[in-house]
């Protein structure tokens, strides 16, 4: 089979998909991300065919740091998208095309979901969706995209977000899809409601790449909704230390990480400082990463206390540190997760305070910090608190339950298994 996957975002979006394409490839298949070009690299040095697609996050992130400041704030958030995925629709038709030139599967993620859906319908190739955090509708879980509640709400309340938001979701993104897109692929516009309500049934099946310890599967989803666990990109195996990096981990216990990957604030200075304030209050070495700016430049080691680097592979650096101050992003909290390690979480918008929330709840971090209030007395507190023995024991059970898991491998037989990968299922497609 020749697969075409479409995945935007932030290199944390990227890697998931990267690895997936990986396991498909050593099922025997086929595969091209389709992205935008400052993921080109990261794709094809793991041996997967590149397609271009306009969705620079990073350049929407830095080119938008309001954005960053109201993160939580949803509604500035889907104004600035609203707006920025309208520009970069222009040229989404001609590149889908591209993309999918003699793909046998489509496989839609994150914001293109929609647009592979109308490229689906308009060239007849079968799609599914494959998303890094919990979208369908259902009782038990609150909606992502809304801050964690205080308390759990009602099935029936939550049922009712969903489909609100729902709404939302589209009113930002039809400008995209319905006065762009589907014009260009000579499609119809969607229905007032959008397309999630309409299409072929093999459409709304859904490969959820994170793990059912972190979120169980709802008892309210069909057998076309799938928790596979977690796609991991690792790259340990291949990757070796800087010499400073390792004299500093060997050097004393292991320390504390301290980045917020690929999020870019515009008090990157404050945050430093209070993240240095409260790492040099409680006396514990700790490794800083600036990853796109979160937490300023610099590189190397500044004294016996403290690293500064750019970046290393989450796979094998967080094994080797006591806990992880972090942003909250499905890709970071899934490696702490796996590592067994304690978070601390600093959100920044989107999905970060649902993941923070959900740590939280399994005992493997404190509750999470407002990034506009930070101070370092409250991160010391914090790191206090993840420090304590019963957190770092539940973190380490999580850990073994998830290292437990083959996500990658669970979702190629789950498309098998639809049929979708011309499996034994292929002729009953669309009736499980």
């Amino acid at each position: 089979m020749r697969i075409t996957i479409f995945a935007v975002g932030t290199q944390g979006d990227i890697r998931p998909f990267t690895a997936l394409a990986r396991g498909l490839i050593g099922a025997g298949h086929a595969v091209r991300i389709a992205t935008s070009a400052n993921f080109r690299a990261l794709v094809t040095g793991f041996g997967v065919d590149f397609a271009p697609l306009t969705a620079d996050y990073e350049m929407l992130i830095k080119a938008e740091p309001d954005t960053m400041e109201h993160g939580l704030n949803i509604f500035k958030v889907a104004s600035t998208m609203r707006r920025r995925l309208r520009e970069m629709a222009e040229h989404w038709a001609a590149e889908g095309r591209a993309a999918c030139h003699d793909a046998d599967l489509l496989i839609g993620a994150g914001s293109a979901t929609v647009l592979v859906a109308s490229l689906s319908e308009a060239l007849g190739i079968p799609c599914v969706q494959a998303q890094l955090q919990p979208m369908t509708p259902c009782r038990e879980i609150p909606p992502v995209v809304l801050p964690p509640p205080r308390r759990p709400l009602p099935g029936l309340a939550n049922l009712i977000l969903y489909h609100v938001l729902r709404v939302v979701t589209w009113r930002v993104i039809s400008p995209s899809i319905d006065g762009v897109v589907r014009p260009q692929l000579g499609l119809r516009s969607y229905p007032w409601i959008g397309p999630y309500y309409s299409g072929p049934a093999t459409n709304r099946r859904v490969l959820y790449g994170y793990s059912r310890h972190m979120v169980p599967k709802s008892p309210d989803w069909s057998p076309d909704i799938e928790v596979a666990g977690y796609w991991f990109l690792d790259e340990a195996p291949s990757w070796t230390p800087p010499d400073d990096l390792a004299r500093f981990l060997a050097a004393g216990p292991a320390p504390l990480y301290a980045g917020f990957g690929s999020m870019v604030s515009q008090d990157a200075e404050r945050l430093r400082a209070a993240v240095l304030a409260a790492v040099r209050a409680s006396g514990r070495r700790a490794i800083l990463a600036t990853g796109w700016g979160g937490l300023g430049a610099g590189q190397g080691q500044i004294d016996d206390q403290i690293f500064v680097l750019k970046q290393a592979p989450h796979d094998w650096l967080f094994p080797r540190v006591a806990l992880a101050i972090h942003h909250g992003g499905a890709g970071t909290t899934a490696a702490a997760a796996r590592a067994g390690i304690p978070s601390v979480v600093v959100p920044f918008f989107g999905d970060q305070p649902f993941w923070a929330h959900r740590l939280a709840q399994l005992g493997a971090a404190p509750p999470y910090l407002d990034r506009r209030g930070l101070t370092a007395e409250r991160l010391g507190h914090a790191i206090a608190a993840a420090g304590a023995p019963a957190m770092g024991a539940a973190a380490a059970a999580l850990g073994a339950r998830i290292r437990a898991e083959d996500g990658i491998a669970n979702a190629v037989a789950r498309l098998d298994d639809w049929g979708l990968l011309g499996g034994p299922s292929a002729a009953g497609a669309g009736h499980d």
